[in-house]
């Protein structure tokens, strides 16, 4: 690609743009600076925000010069939700979580270079101002005939919950931020989702009022899937960057299990790859979906990218050991832990005979069902199989002395936890 919005855009990044052939010229004139905000509202960031963290890091790739903004000051107070009043965190918790997602960020972009990236508080500019200073230098650029008609605003003005004073206000800092930004490094460019246009745009109209400048705006379009799920939602909840929200192996187990008809979009919007290696694996997706080819290389890329060679290792190994194409004893605790919490499972105070512990964690239906699985030779435990009907597993054969396998045939699963 020679043109980063060609890019963008083929990619499926650009869901709205202020003027998109200012914006052509501005690249192609630059670079440019540029900058994407991340409120602290949980102790991590999730998927949505890995997609503007990756649009962030293709355009420092492309020669631009990042500004990655976590909100504490914003983390404060929380851009408005669709339904409901947000519970304010306290500001202690609040400034842990800042450290905790730039951490996250930071991995991701290069502080080195021409084009270094620089990482920003909104709370370096906001504690220190006066309600007055606020009121009198910001507020007097802001209509509230204009701020009333932003699509989160408007929405819960027309609902039972209704907005208070302090969510209203939030495009007022979020604009200041840009204002700031510029005034400070010469941003000229600012990232997000498209569900925060209004906000954005409250940034680029007050440039305009405020230093009479002309500055963009670029908004990536909300991800949805095919089956009407929402994205980088489980039945277990969000998918966190955060291996303690969500592991190594969970993480990686939502790429490889990505629905055919989304992964095309996938691959575009989160891989690195180049357009013909995209390409090519859209075809094999095509021609043999069952080798799920494209699945296994964004659940490689990504989990590499997001946890490390090391991790991304680990899962591929359990992900193989548990359908019986390695050891189980080689994995170590923590990954085996991870990879059988994501399968059905039991607790159990003692061992008990196999037909069972197949019973209880549902893998058949009776112990009638579980002995004629074993005579048909399709019971194994920890990739053994069972050969006997009155088989009963003894403590040696524990993992890390607490857990067991259970495989009926080649790929129902389901564990059990002994203690």
């Amino acid at each position: 690609m020679t043109d980063i919005v060609d890019e963008l855009r083929w990619r499926g990044l650009i869901a709205v743009s202020t003027d998109e052939d200012a914006l052509r010229k501005a690249f192609a004139d630059g670079p440019v600076t540029i900058y994407c905000g991340f409120d602290p509202t949980a102790p991590s960031l999730h998927l949505g925000n890995l997609v503007q963290i990756l649009t962030v890091r293709r355009l420092q790739q492309a020669g631009n010069r990042p500004l990655a903004l976590v909100g504490g000051a914003t983390g404060l107070i929380g851009d408005p939700k669709p339904t409901a009043e947000r519970t304010l965190n306290d500001t202690d918790t609040v400034a842990s979580w800042v450290e905790r997602i730039r951490g996250q960020i930071e991995p991701f972009l290069s502080f080195e270079g021409p084009n270094a990236a620089t990482m920003v508080n909104n709370l370096d500019w906001t504690s220190g101002m006066s309600a007055i200073t606020l009121l009198r230098d910001i507020g007097k650029y802001f209509r509230v005939n204009n701020m009333i008609a932003k699509e989160a605003v408007s929405r819960r003005l027309n609902s039972d919950a209704g907005i208070s004073y302090t969510e209203f206000s939030y495009q007022v800092l979020q604009g200041m931020d840009y204002l700031e930004l510029y005034r400070r490094y010469g941003c000229t460019l600012q990232t997000g989702g498209s569900d925060q246009w209004g906000n954005i745009t409250a940034g680029t109209d007050l440039i305009r009022k405020a230093e009479g400048v002309s500055v963009h705006a670029l908004a990536t379009p909300l991800i949805t899937k095919a089956d009407g799920t929402k994205f980088g939602k489980t039945e277990g909840g969000a998918i966190w960057l955060d291996p303690e929200l969500t592991t190594p192996y969970a993480f990686y187990q939502f790429w490889l299990n990505a629905d055919d008809r989304d992964i095309s979009k996938f691959l575009r919007i989160f891989s690195f790859a180049s357009r013909t290696e995209i390409e090519e694996l859209e075809r094999l997706t095509e021609e043999r979906p069952q080798a799920r080819a494209a699945q296994r290389a964004l659940a490689e890329e990504l989990t590499t990218l997001v946890h490390g060679a090391d991790q991304t290792a680990a899962v591929i190994a359990a992900s193989k050991a548990l359908f019986g194409q390695g050891d189980l004893a080689d994995l170590d605790g923590p990954t085996l832990a991870a990879a059988l919490s994501e399968l059905p499972h039991a607790k159990v105070t003692e061992l008990a005979p196999v037909v069972d512990l197949f019973t209880q964690v549902e893998l058949v239906a009776s112990k009638s069902a579980a002995r004629r699985t074993i005579k048909e030779g399709g019971a194994y435990i920890n990739n053994t199989k069972v050969t006997s009907e009155d088989a009963v597993p003894s403590p040696s054969d524990l993992l890390h002395g607490k857990w067991l396998v259970l495989r009926r045939g080649k790929k129902n699963l389901a564990a059990v936890e002994v203690g």
